[in-house]
């Protein structure tokens, strides 16, 4: 399914400042994170799934899968 890109940009800036938000970081340290770690990735490849979810959901859930992925937060 093909969505708004504004939307799901608006989606992903606000799910990186949650983010940054539980693990004190600033915006630019937790894109960078979710990037090396490859939650972008999965949040672009995946977004049908994830805008439906809690933020706080999504902000555990991604923190897992970065973990997975070599990143140290938890």
């Amino acid at each position: 399914m093909n969505y708004d890109i504004g939307d799901k940009l608006e989606w992903t800036i606000i799910f990186i400042l949650e983010f940054g938000k539980k693990y004190g970081l600033t915006m630019k340290q937790a894109f960078n994170y979710l990037s090396r770690f490859k939650g972008i990735d999965f949040i672009d490849s995946h977004y049908d799934y994830v805008h439906t979810q809690s933020f706080a959901s999504m902000v555990d859930d991604l923190a897992e899968y970065c973990h997975r992925h070599g990143g140290a937060l938890v």
